[in-house]
């Protein structure tokens, strides 16, 4: 249980968990943050796909919307091992079905040198992100009246979240050894 102030005075909280059977009595804050996860995953996955929506692509997954910027990210060609394993997405299959349904909406195109296959956004591809950026910084960034102190506090969280993608990575590797 966490403790917080209600008028100046500590009192203990129950926490806001999905799974209150996986409550650990060493870590309440752990099942919090997995439900705070949960639901603010759920949420960015809606937002991309709406804000993806208005900017003239409809239809996609959060996983499609997510692949196109991470095609377009730098301006460097990509090739699929490399697109799954920044996005820490195991299953290729999901990765390559994206950038099919990319190819065929006429955002993203294939290269083939030799064996290696790359993958780059097309002009209508980067319109589509650009538009996206411009939704993006009038819907959350104004909304979000990011300050200084704000930002800061964004970026620990960012630090945070690797680390714990780090831990998380590692339990599972330990689990499928059971």
């Amino acid at each position: 249980m966490s403790k917080t102030k209600v008028r100046g005075k500590p009192t203990t909280a129950t926490p806001i968990v999905s799974s209150a059977h996986l409550v650990s009595p060493r870590s309440a804050q752990m099942s919090e943050f997995e439900f705070g996860l949960i639901v603010s995953g759920n949420a960015f996955h809606r937002w991309v796909v709406h804000c993806m929506s208005a900017a003239g692509l409809k239809d996609l997954t959060a996983l499609d919307v997510l692949v196109l910027h991470h095609v377009t990210h730098r301006a460097r060609d990509k090739r699929l091992a490399d697109i799954a394993f920044i996005m820490n997405v195991e299953d290729t299959h999901l990765i390559n079905y994206s950038l099919k349904k990319l190819q065929s909406l006429g955002v993203v195109e294939s290269t083939k040198a030799g064996k290696e296959v790359t993958y780059a956004p097309t002009a209508a591809g980067k319109a589509h992100v650009e538009r996206y950026r411009e939704i993006r910084e009038s819907c959350l960034i104004n909304a979000l009246k990011a300050d200084d102190a704000l930002n800061q506090d964004i970026g620990e969280l960012a630090r945070l979240l690797r680390v714990l993608s780090g831990i998380y990575d590692q339990a599972a590797r330990s689990a499928a050894s059971l």
